[in-house]
């Protein structure tokens, strides 16, 4: 099982991105999906997560310019971000809860995303 990752990019601030990740591999079911970030010297934090189903749950520095969403029958999370500000520049990383078909449970990690936001 993998996790793969893309939409990162420099914008200037005040400016939106989207970021998308697809898990794809031996798959029963997937919970919990959401996304981290890591600035530099900084340590990760989570920005944003979404259950299978059911309300999401943003960190207060993200709300009302973050949307997580998911298409379960892609395996996929995505976080829409908008009025984006030079603090919020960081590798973002996504996450997801997944049972594979022999029915193990393991949290799985993207490789991450490169985040620039430029004043």
């Amino acid at each position: 099982v993998q996790l793969q990752a893309s939409g990162g990019g420099l914008v200037q601030a005040g400016g939106s991105l989207r970021l998308s990740c697809g898990a794809v591999g031996s798959i029963y079911t997937i919970g919990d999906m959401g996304w981290y970030r890591q600035a530099p010297g900084k340590q990760r934090e989570s920005v944003a997560s979404i259950p299978r189903s059911g309300s999401a749950n943003y960190a207060d520095f993200v709300k009302g310019r973050f949307t997580i969403s998911r298409d379960n029958a892609k395996n996929a999370v995505y976080l829409q971000m908008n009025s984006l500000k030079p603090e919020d520049s960081a590798v973002y990383y996504c996450k997801a809860d997944i049972i594979s078909r022999d029915f193990r449970q393991s949290a799985y990690w993207g490789l991450g995303t490169q985040v620039t936001v430029s004043s």
